[in-house]
């Protein structure tokens, strides 16, 4: 869910119908997700044209199945041009894992096919010049003695044609002499045919001088870059085995222009965004000089796939429908948030995955709620909201130091819901000191106690994992393992980590300042000996946290999320696994380190004990382990920053037979629920 101010004037009565969701962009710090190349596919009749939905005017058709690749023309470096396809993906491969992102174009050249490698977008003529540098050493093996070049958006045209096959005999015409051309798509219908590639005016007229030479029979003009138009290439469409062979347009003109794909209704593809297949149209343009990709469609259908992508289809009806509305009111509160979009299709606004995640039963909950929205001093709210809130919601001071009158801490007991079905967990000691979890299903515990109070067990398999935190991780090592006979002391019970109740780390003094550069505002000691917990907001979520004493100061809260290592949420407590804290008699706490020992006072008389595997209780008798090497376990509740709606505590509160709008009032204070 996004982060973001609380409360803005959004639209009032004229909600729109339609929404606009970015993809592909570079928007700067505000939202960045750039590729080279988008590449669309339709199971049905689709078209390249301006204009959306009804108004769409078609430049061309395209074919059922056919895949289309889309990009900008812009500054990019031309890295070689081959004979051999295999040995451009050779120096593709090797660009593949480097900031130059590779694509390879192929042509027709005196009656065989040429392979030409580029490397980009680039900002600028500079920072390609910059790149085809570095790929010049980098990819030096691969290039058998040819010089990367940069490349820009700078054309010549040799004229208009009333179609295609007319401007390809000339575009062969010029080719035949040795210059690079290409047929290109003008938005009046015409074709025109463009030359060269150039990165600068002067490396124009460059290649105009030699056109003059070659071909003086052609008038050679500047190429109008004033309008919308597209560049056709051929794409190869894969980096290794075979090539293959797919239309390739590049928009070229002014940044405002645009073109718009328009499907049949049965959905367009999105190959770089996992193969999904998305509802409505989408629209091409040039932002930063990178390609920008637009999903526009109605906002019901919208909510179809984002509604399934955020809760389980599964669940109440009435939850269902409290997460329509929350997501319909999140999604118009303030239009054009991302200057070329209203939100983006990931969770910095909400998931959005296309028809993949849509569902019957989940449709059914955005259309019985079509067109209602949280309202509150007679405007639409950023309704956001968060996984689960760990039994209270949050007070916007704990999250981002205010917001608005919609927002307040209230309990959200159906959090627990979330913990429906799952395993508890054993914290046990082992022999070697080390301590770790084991689920319950694979545990059998032994008569008697320890000296202490403690109980004991074995496990009932061979080969059983003790995991450094109650849950199966698959790329994260056992601690250890046991098998039936072995014994090991239980420090206590846990429910298995999840969206309610979670443990991180252990995680050392490297780990978590590594993870705090450029998120604590504050001075960073050179080693974390121990962490506190200092002050808590109203729902019990941390507000500050101090390292050797000293408070680690973040912008806002939730920001402890990310500094203390990813962390669900920030209503946690933090213990050290190799300190403990006494409280004195004055009152004042005092931190004890495992590897200082301990006084233990014995009839026979007083004795310092030190080393790995101490255990020591606290007067309700949960007990820890405190080792020599000073680690940081943090346990908590809750998954997000707890903020507006509690997806699993509306899931709890529907169970118990709440309505849709009675769970939207409970999580949101001063609002209206109103059918625009």
């Amino acid at each position: 869910m996004s982060t973001g101010s609380m409360y803005n004037p959004a639209y009032g009565d004229d909600t729109p119908d339609t929404i606009r969701v970015a993809m592909f962009a570079d928007l700067g710090s505000t939202y960045k997700s750039t590729t080279p190349a988008v590449t669309l596919k339709s199971n049905g009749d689709w078209s390249i044209g301006e204009g959306i939905g009804d108004e769409h005017r078609a430049w061309l058709q395209l074919s059922s199945g056919q895949a289309v690749r889309f990009s900008v023309d812009g500054f990019r470096v031309k890295v070689m041009e081959t004979w051999d396809y295999q040995a451009a993906a050779a120096a593709a491969k090797v660009l593949q894992g480097t900031s130059d992102k590779p694509m390879i174009f192929t042509d027709s050249k005196n009656g065989g096919t040429v392979y030409q490698l580029y490397t980009g977008m680039y900002a600028s003529a500079a920072a390609a010049q910059t790149a085809a540098a570095r790929i010049a050493v980098s990819a030096a093996a691969q290039l058998n003695g040819q010089m990367p070049v940069a490349t820009g958006n700078y054309h010549l045209s040799a004229g208009t044609f009333a179609d295609e096959q007319e401007a390809n005999r000339v575009r062969n015409d010029i080719q035949s002499v040795g210059f690079d051309a290409y047929t290109v798509l003008m938005s009046s219908g015409d074709y025109a045919v463009w030359v060269g590639e150039a990165a600068s005016s002067g490396q124009l007229s460059s290649i105009r001088e030699a056109l003059a030479g070659a071909l003086p029979e052609i008038i050679f003009m500047d190429a109008d870059l004033s309008g919308t138009a597209l560049i056709i290439r051929q794409d190869a469409g894969t980096v290794g085995g075979s090539a293959q062979n797919l239309r390739h347009y590049m928009l070229s003109g002014s940044d405002n222009g645009k073109v718009t794909v328009h499907g049949d209704g049965k959905g367009i593809q999105v190959i770089e965004r996992s193969e999904r297949t998305y509802r409505g149209d989408f629209e091409i343009s040039k932002v930063s000089g990178q390609v920008a990709l637009v999903n526009e469609l109605p906002v019901d259908q919208y909510l179809y796939s984002v509604v399934g992508a955020e809760v389980y289809a599964s669940w109440p009806d009435e939850a269902l429908k409290a997460q329509a509305v929350a997501a319909r009111s999140y999604a118009l509160y303030k239009s054009n948030k991302f200057n070329i979009a209203d939100v983006v299709d990931t969770t910095l606004s909400q998931a959005y995955n296309g028809l993949g995640s849509e569902n019957e039963d989940v449709s059914d909950a955005v259309d019985a709620t079509s067109g209602e929205v949280l309202m509150s001093g007679g405007e639409v709210i950023e309704a956001v909201f968060s996984a689960n809130a760990g039994g209270a919601t949050a007070d916007p001071s704990e999250v981002w130091n205010g917001g608005g009158t919609v927002f307040a801490s209230v309990d959200s007991l159906g959090d627990a819901s979330a913990q429906e079905g799952t395993k508890m967990w054993y914290h046990v000691l082992l022999d070697n000191g080390k301590t770790g979890y084991v689920r319950e299903d694979n545990v059998s515990e032994i008569e008697g106690v320890t000296g202490a109070g403690l109980a004991q067990m074995t496990v009932t398999a061979d080969s059983t994992n003790v995991r450094p935190i109650p849950q199966i991780q698959s790329a994260v090592a056992a601690v250890a393992q046991m098998n039936p006979g072995d014994e090991a002391v239980v420090l206590g019970k846990v429910p298995e980590s999840g969206s309610y109740a979670w443990v991180r780390g252990p995680f050392t003094s490297d780990q978590l300042l590594k993870s705090m550069q450029g998120k604590i505002t504050s001075t960073l000691p050179a080693e974390i000996q121990h962490l506190d917990v200092t002050e808590r907001g109203p729902s019990g979520r941390v507000m500050e946290v101090e390292a050797n004493g000293q408070p680690l100061t973040v912008k806002y809260p939730d920001m402890y999320r990310s500094a203390m290592g990813s962390l669900p949420s920030t209503k946690f407590d933090i213990s050290g696994t190799g300190s403990y804290t006494v409280l004195g008699a004055d009152g004042q706490t005092s931190h004890i380190s495992g590897a200082a020992g301990a006084d233990l006072i014995f009839g026979s008389g007083k004795s310092t004990w030190s080393g790995s595997g101490m255990v020591v209780m606290n007067g309700s008798h949960e007990a820890r382990v405190i080792d020599k090497e000073q680690r940081f376990i943090i346990t908590g509740q809750g998954n997000g920053h707890g903020l507006g709606l509690s997806q699993w505590g509306a899931k709890g509160m529907a169970d118990e037979g709440y309505d849709y709008k009675q769970i939207l009032q409970h999580y949101y204070q001063n609002v209206s629920i109103v059918k625009e």
